[in-house]
């Protein structure tokens, strides 16, 4: 029998998604962005909320909308080699490719990069990165309230001091938006929108959504309909305050540019903004906040990876899948936050159309009554477009694909040349799914006749 689910509850399950989706890597990429829009921070930011926001809330919403009970069996729908492959690459790219490694390096760049001089850069990266994934290590193969304690006490601490620097942003800013970077002066949306992807929460969502409908669930929601009502709630509550904060640091970003010139990365605009306004002090106190919130972030990281991994793997046991994440993690990260952003902006640009794909067609499933060819036509076409512009990222161009694709592809110079790929790849497979049925319906016919 469903209960009524209290708003309170609401309320938290909203707290709750906006904390699992706002680590402290998502700080430095609305900084960014706004440094490189300018006076096109609106448009560009706006795209960045429908990628960064929009499309990771859906994500989780339709985790709720499916019934299914983890990303492979979501996935499994299309093939379940597919389950296994995607489901396989997505940990890896939130787990010990990026998302882990990017956890050690802005701890980095905010917590002790403005303190030291540029030629011992390299080497305190090392000991630094050194000593972070050995506590997340400690952390992760002995599960410690203390860090789930620091991660509440921290987050509301955090906040408010990121609140209190873009207010002071706003009311006096460090200077007058300029000109958009060469990126930025055409196509600022969508240039926004393809930002987005490298807050990786689309992603994210496919792992951390079972979590919040678990959660629901345990509170007395049954039916299909009382859960997506209330995921809906929830999600919309966690979206007002993510693009209030985005929105923010992007206005901050674009307002800096003036008299600090443009910065290297969202953790450099962080750390110099929060100087120029509190000086050394508020530098050290960010700094230390930011650490311990991306510790926090890389312990949950590293132990559902290696969950995940474990349950794939069950001949290696956790612990050492947990040790050989870390250390992978601590090598990647010496690579350098910039380097670590340009390596993972090819992967993204393939995963994410799939990723987006997948979450509308769960939405749209009943309505092809989840025939798999839908799913196959749709995501083959998506991929091959999404392949060919990761690539591109790469500097690996295609000769002759890349100017067919863009003389006839429509939306492709701007990123989205994948959608209607999609659109044609689900039809195809839906005109297949009919053909196969009329098939089996004339050979049983000719078998009953008979």
């Amino acid at each position: 029998m469903s209960h009524k689910v209290p708003f309170s509850f609401i309320v938290i399950i909203g707290l709750m998604l906006f904390a699992l989706f706002f680590g402290a890597g998502n700080l430095i990429f609305p900084a960014m962005l706004g440094q490189s829009a300018g006076a096109n921070i609106w448009s560009a930011n706006a795209g960045f909320l429908v990628t960064g926001v929009g499309l990771p809330l859906l994500g989780v919403l339709a985790f709720g909308f499916s019934g299914k009970e983890d990303l492979q069996s979501l996935a499994s729908r299309v093939h379940p080699i597919f389950g296994l492959v995607f489901t396989t690459v997505l940990y890896l790219a939130i787990g010990p490719l990026f998302a882990i490694p990017r956890t050690g390096n802005v701890s980095f760049e905010i917590g002790l990069k403005p303190f030291i001089s540029e030629g011992s850069s390299s080497i305190a990266l090392l000991i630094f990165t050194i000593i972070f994934f050995s506590i997340t290590c400690f952390f992760s193969l002995n599960p410690a309230k203390i860090v789930d304690i620091v991660g509440k006490f921290l987050t509301p601490i955090k906040l408010t001091f990121i609140g209190i620097l873009v207010l002071v942003a706003f009311i006096h800013p460090i200077g007058k938006f300029q000109a958009p970077t060469e990126k930025y002066v055409t196509n600022s949306f969508f240039n926004g929108f393809q930002e987005g992807y490298l807050t990786m929460d689309t992603l994210a969502s496919f792992v951390f959504g079972i979590i919040i409908i678990n959660a629901i669930k345990e509170k007395g929601a049954k039916t299909k309909k009382q859960i997506i009502t209330v995921c809906l709630k929830a999600t919309g509550i966690a979206a007002i305050i993510l693009a209030t904060i985005y929105s923010a640091l992007s206005y901050m970003g674009a307002s800096s540019v003036e008299k600090l010139g443009h910065l290297d990365n969202g953790g450099a605009v962080l750390a110099k903004v929060s100087n120029y306004y509190f000086g050394e002090y508020g530098g050290v106190l960010l700094g230390l906040m930011i650490t311990v919130a991306c510790l926090t972030t890389s312990v949950g990281l590293i132990t559902a990876c290696s969950s995940y991994f474990h349950k794939l793997l069950p001949s290696i046991s956790y612990k050492k899948i947990a040790i050989s994440l870390s250390i992978f993690s601590a090598i990647i990260a010496n690579v350098g936050l910039n380097q670590l952003i340009s390596f993972s902006v090819p992967v993204l640009t393939v995963l994410y159309p799939l990723a987006i794909v997948l979450i509308f067609l769960t939405f749209l499933h009943s309505l092809f009554k989840g025939c798999a060819e839908v799913y196959q036509g749709s995501l083959f076409l998506t991929f091959v477009v999404s392949l060919v512009d990761g690539l591109n990222d790469f500097g690996l161009h295609i000769p002759g694909i890349d100017q067919l694709f863009t003389y006839y592809l429509p939306l492709y110079h701007i990123g989205l040349g994948w959608i209607f790929p999609a659109i044609i790849g689900g039809l195809a497979g839906y005109g297949v799914n009919l053909f196969k049925n009329k098939e089996k319906f004339t050979s049983k016919s000719t078998r009953l006749n008979k």
